[in-house]
C-alpha cells in the first residue's frame, strides 16, 4: 500500500488519539504500517490516525538539528478530552537509570540518528490534567548503549559497554514537568536496540517528588524493522534478536497498550506520542501489564 504523511494532522489523526487516551491504548500510525489503524485493546470504534497527504520522503537522519519543520509540528493532544482513563501499569526500571539527568527538552546532546519529537500528557483516573509532574525518560542510542556514570543507580559496564564516550555524556536522558494541561515533550532520537530486549523507551513519573508510575513504552515492530533495515547509523548492528512478541519485559498480549502512536512530519522527522495515566495516591497498588 502507499506509504502515509502527516503534514497537518488532520481530524481523522487527532481523533485516533482521542482512542488513545481512552483506555491507555496505543496503535502506530500508518506511516509505520502502511495502512490506516485503530488503538489495539480499545473499547470505542471510529477512529484512523490516517493522514491528509501522500508522499514518498524519507525518513530524516542527522539528529535533532534535521527538524526543520519542527515550528509546524501539531500538538498531538489538541483535539478533544478523553473520557475514560485507564492506568498505566509498572515495568521494570532496568539497570541503566541515572539520576543525574538533566532538566531539557532536546535530549540527543547532538547524537545522530533519526529524529523524534517525543509527546506525553500525564492525566489522573478521571482524566483530568496533571500540570507539574516530571516525567524522566531515558533510552538507548541508535548504537544500542546507554549513557552516564551514575554508579549509585545504572550499571555502567552493562549499560555504556565501557564506551568511554557513553560514561562521559548523559546522551538520550531527560526530564520535563508537565504544562498546566499535563503535556511535556522532548525532541530526541529514535533508540536502537541490544541483545534480549526489543526497542524500548523508559520513563519514570514523579509527582511532588514521588514516583507514581515507572514504565516502558515501545514502537510497532514493522516500524523498528523500517527504521533499522534503511538507516546506516542502525543497520550497521545487524538485524535485531528480540522484536515485541519476543521481548523478556512485556507480554506479546500487552504491548499494543504501550505501543506509541507515531507519524511522519513534512522533513522527515518522526512524531511520537503516549498518554500516561496515574494512579490517584501512592496508597493505591500499582498495576501489571
Amino acid at each position: 500500500m502507499k506509504r502515509r504523511e502527516l503534514f497537518g494532522f488532520g481530524a481523522a489523526l487527532l481523533g485516533a488519539e482521542v482512542l488513545a487516551r481512552c483506555g491507555g491504548t496505543a496503535a502506530a500510525s500508518s506511516t509505520a504500517t502502511g495502512d490506516s489503524s485503530t488503538d489495539a485493546g480499545d473499547s470505542t470504534d471510529g477512529g484512523s490516525a490516517t493522514d491528509a497527504g501522500i508522499s514518498s520522503t524519507a525518513w530524516a537522519t542527522g539528529g535533532t538539528a534535521a527538524m526543520t519543520a519542527k515550528a509546524s509540528y501539531p500538538d498531538p493532544f489538541a483535539s478533544s478530552a478523553a473520557t475514560a482513563c485507564a492506568l498505566t501499569c509498572a515495568m521494570t526500571q532496568g539497570p541503566c537509570y541515572d539520576a543525574q539527568a538533566e532538566t531539557l527538552q532536546d535530549i540527543s546532546y547532538g547524537y545522530a540518528g533519526l529524529p523524534v519529537r517525543m509527546w506525553f500528557q500525564v492525566l489522573d483516573e478521571s482524566c483530568k490534567p496533571i500540570p507539574n509532574a516530571v516525567i524522566d525518560i531515558w533510552h538507548v542510542s541508535p548504537a544500542g548503549k546507554y549513557s552516564g556514570d551514575d554508579m549509585a543507580n545504572e550499571n555502567v559496564a552493562f549499560c555504556t559497554g565501557n564506551d568511554s564516550a557513553f560514561i562521559s555524556h548523559l546522551y538520550f536522558r531527560g526530564k520535563q514537568a508537565t504544562d498546566a494541561s499535563g503535556k511535556a515533550f522532548f525532541d530526541t532520537c529514535f533508540p536502537g536496540w541490544y541483545t534480549s530486549r526489543t526497542i524500548h523507551v523508559h520513563l519514570t513519573v514523579r509527582v511532588g517528588g514521588q514516583a507514581y508510575v515507572t514504565t516502558q513504552l515501545f514502537f510497532d515492530d514493522a516500524l523498528d524493522d523500517e527504521v533499522i533495515s534503511t538507516q546506516t547509523l542502525y543497520a550497521t548492528r545487524g538485524k535485531r534478536d528480540t522484536t515485541n512478541s519476543t521481548d523478556t519485559v512485556i507480554s506479546a498480549s500487552a504491548v499494543s497498550k504501550y505501543l506509541f502512536q507515531t507519524a511522519k512530519m513534512s522533513d522527515g522527522a518522526m512524531l511520537a506520542w503516549k498518554t500516561l495515566v496515574l494512579r490517584s495516591s501512592l496508597t493505591e497498588a500499582s498495576c501489571s501489564p
